[in-house]
């Protein structure tokens, strides 16, 4: 058999090219009780680093691969009709609709960077997952649940440093302009990246721990505690994950001596509520209350014009935020008639009541799960799909309410001096 002179040529050129490819990756290696974790830093919506990944697959030989995801983002992954199962009562009833906006906004974003450079979201995961299948190698899935995180995200800050991230969300789905691709394989580059969150970190240390740096020793207990429960104890592991958790997991998986079970409970545990935000708010009820109590006494005529303006101002507030969220007429009357009794039913919200009476109104079809992910892509389509109205019209409505409570206590104040 003659063999063709140019084959060896051809598959050097295709090593070197892998050579080159990996070469320009951010990728660690190190060594914790016997295994040995090859780091490989990703973009989530780069193309290099889907290549990277099947590279380096190519290239060397693991024993298992863990990647940057949780049981709920890999069952979503895997079955891309998973929002189906969406119980849209349950979401209000449990006041996680504005947890849902928020994940469904970061995605949303994204995925429109995924959709600019022709690239699926998590795709560079899609290709460690699969290689790792077609090697018949288990599959480790090592982050924190993303509702985990984005509570305690928000639970870690004041409240205007939430408004800063509800802006700067909204900021995101509103802006249209693109981003180049250079832009997006820069955030790979270790000083750049670092660079980034460190000025993340300057801004809001609570955010910084909560989104990176827990994480970081969350995924390094979940590695640890993985290879230990192997049947085979793991000599090599793949580990995909975003270039921005490189550094942090580097650092911590050597020097960490916590047992990796206990640790991973503490990260997951949602931290308790501060108590300020409700202090300030039974705060300002009970002063407006002893105000309209005040106007009462000095005689009926007062108190019953300040009473009224307590009722029109968070009832008008509330109606026009479920307006603005997109809901039927029936949610706004709703939202109108429970804002005034906020004092007589303390931890349900008034949006809880119209996004319940837009959902009954505007039950979502098959096609709005179908779309929802494509939807919320654009700000218009927000309002487009029955699902992720029904978020704004819960959102909303409770902002429209907590507007129409300071207005109503300045007026309310002001017939007292």
């Amino acid at each position: 058999m003659t063999q063709d002179p140019a084959a060896p040529e051809a598959a050097d050129a295709h090593v070197d090219a892998d050579h080159d490819l990996l070469a320009a990756q951010p990728i660690a290696r190190v060594v914790r009780d016997g295994t040995e974790y090859v780091l490989l830093g990703t973009a989530h919506v780069s193309r290099a680093s889907v290549e990277a990944v099947r590279a380096i697959l190519e290239r060397e030989t693991f024993d298992a691969v863990a990647v940057e995801l949780c049981e709920p983002r890999f069952k979503t992954m895997r079955d891309p009709e998973a929002f189906r199962n969406l119980d849209l009562f349950q979401v209000i009833r449990q006041g996680k609709a504005g947890l849902v906006a928020t994940s469904l906004a970061l995605s949303a974003f994204q995925r429109r960077l995924a959709e600019q450079f022709g690239i699926e979201p998590g795709a560079e995961m899609k290709a460690a997952i699969d290689g790792a299948e077609a090697r018949g190698l288990p599959v480790w899935l090592v982050d924190r649940e993303v509702s985990v995180t984005l509570r305690r995200a928000i639970r870690s800050v004041g409240f205007f440093e939430r408004m800063t991230v509800v802006a700067g969300l909204a900021g995101n789905l509103l802006s249209r302009e693109e981003v180049q691709e250079s832009e997006i394989e820069k955030l790979k580059e270790g000083d750049m990246l670092g660079s980034m969150f460190n000025e993340f970190a300057k801004e809001s240390p609570p955010l910084f721990e909560a989104m990176i740096a827990e994480r970081d020793r969350f995924m390094s207990a979940r590695l640890r505690e993985e290879a230990a429960n192997a049947e085979t104890p793991p000599k090599r592991v793949l580990v995909v994950i975003g270039a921005g958790h490189l550094a942090g997991i580097e650092k911590a998986l050597p020097a960490q001596q916590d047992d990796p079970a206990p640790l991973q409970k503490r990260l997951a545990e949602l931290p308790p509520r501060k108590p300020w935000g409700r202090i300030i708010g039974f705060g300002v009820f009970a002063l407006i209350a002893l105000a309209i109590a005040v106007l009462f006494y000095r005689g009926a005529e007062f108190g019953t014009d300040a009473l009224w303006v307590w009722v029109l101002c968070t009832g008008i507030g509330a109606a026009i935020g479920a307006l603005a969220g997109g809901g039927h007429p029936l949610a706004a009357l709703g939202a109108f008639v429970v804002a005034p009794l906020k004092p007589f039913r303390p931890g349900v919200p008034a949006g809880a009541v119209s996004a319940g009476i837009e959902a009954w109104f505007h039950r979502p079809r098959v096609a709005d799960f179908d779309s929802l992910r494509d939807d919320v892509t654009v700000w218009t389509g927000w309002w487009k799909n029955r699902i992720s109205r029904t978020l704004l019209v819960f959102m909303f409505t409770n902002f429209g309410m907590m507007f129409g409570t300071w207005v109503a206590g300045f007026r309310i104040l002001r017939r007292l001096i």
